[in-house]
């Protein structure tokens, strides 16, 4: 079977073997129960560095965005996103599947919205218009290039959200990315949100997870609407184990990704035809141009997976590569060796 440097995503990355060894080793119990230790220590620690009352598990970032945003609304209310984030764009449709609410999209840059946007768009009370309920912010921006939202900014829209009786949801499933890039701490961020889900098996390296964490009884009205979308897991012990094991060795390591990107980035600037800034380069993702290289996105990625690379090509000749810890600086280096004989 042939090898690949995949630059897709960091939800590829493979359990390392300390902690397969973890997950082997678990104490499970049924969690449905609520019996399984391993998951309750899980969601105790995550809630403790998010400085929340509780969390829980869920499959995946989808899960977690979407029970999040039914916990806080209900039919026919409204909440207020930038329009390239995940949930409104990556997560099926669900917004409207299972909360039934609607959405008002509003433009930042690089995914990143400036306070007085949520303040125009609360809608007045009448009854013409639907609820403003819930405001989503994503930290970091995937389509953002991994963009981190300035903690100011942050404050500000908690602060207007309050003033107006509205919750705020961070989608932060890259959220200790932005932690180790700027040294603000994951309780920090936050702060500026009533829940926040975190996912797990992104850059942390788990095989499957993300949690929802935020007060107490938010916890428990989401542990409801869990199992009514049959999200509830027996001895899922096996898989928190792999999310303690990341969350005490894979944080810090997160700074080499980002060095990795940067790294990635800057030569990428060098190759003819290509439009990519370093400086927007905060985290581990990377989205440019290839425009000008006179071929398509497709026939890059096409072209770049005959050399053994593997990436994401996008709408307007975009290209996305994510690092991770299954990339090493050496494979950045191999990656650039083939763009530069792909891209000539």
């Amino acid at each position: 079977m042939k090898s690949f440097i995949d630059l897709r995503s960091d939800t590829v990355t493979k359990p390392t073997p300390a902690m397969r060894k973890a997950m082997a080793e678990a104490e499970v119990g049924d969690d449905v129960y609520g019996e399984d230790p391993t998951v309750n220590a899980l969601q105790e620690k995550l809630a403790k560095l998010l400085g929340k009352e509780a969390s829980i598990f869920a499959a995946s970032g989808t899960m977690a965005n979407q029970l999040a945003i039914k916990a806080h609304t209900q039919p026919g209310d409204e909440l207020i996103m930038e329009a390239t984030s995940h949930p409104y764009n990556f997560e099926g449709g669900a917004i409207a599947a299972i909360s039934g609410v609607q959405v008002y999209c509003l433009h930042g840059v690089r995914g990143i919205l400036d306070p007085s946007q949520i303040e125009t768009a609360i809608r007045p009370a009448d009854h013409h218009y639907a609820v403003t309920r819930l405001v989503c912010i994503e930290n970091t921006h995937n389509r953002g290039a991994g963009s981190i939202y300035p903690l100011k900014t942050m404050e500000e829209i908690y602060k207007i959200a309050k003033a107006r009786g509205l919750m705020v949801h961070l989608d932060g499933a890259r959220l200790f990315n932005a932690s180790v890039a700027t040294g603000i701490k994951p309780h920090e961020y936050a702060r500026f949100a009533d829940s926040v889900s975190v996912c797990i098996s992104k850059g942390l390296g788990c095989p499957v997870g993300s949690l929802v964490a935020g007060s107490r009884e938010f916890v428990d009205r989401i542990h409801r609407f869990r199992k009514m979308i049959g999200g509830g897991m027996r001895q899922v012990g096996i898989l928190a184990a792999a999310g303690i094991y990341a969350l005490d060795h894979h944080v810090d390591r997160l700074k080499e990704d980002h060095d990795n990107a940067k790294r990635l980035a800057t030569g990428l600037k060098e190759i003819r035809g290509i439009t990519v800034n370093p400086d927007h380069v905060e985290t581990n993702i990377i989205i440019f141009g290839v425009a000008g290289t006179g071929m398509t996105s497709p026939a890059v990625r096409d072209a770049m997976k005959n050399e053994g690379v593997l990436m994401n090509a996008l709408p307007g000749n975009e290209i996305r590569l994510v690092t991770h810890l299954d990339v090493s600086r050496d494979d950045i280096d191999k990656s650039l060796a083939a763009f530069r004989k792909v891209i000539r």
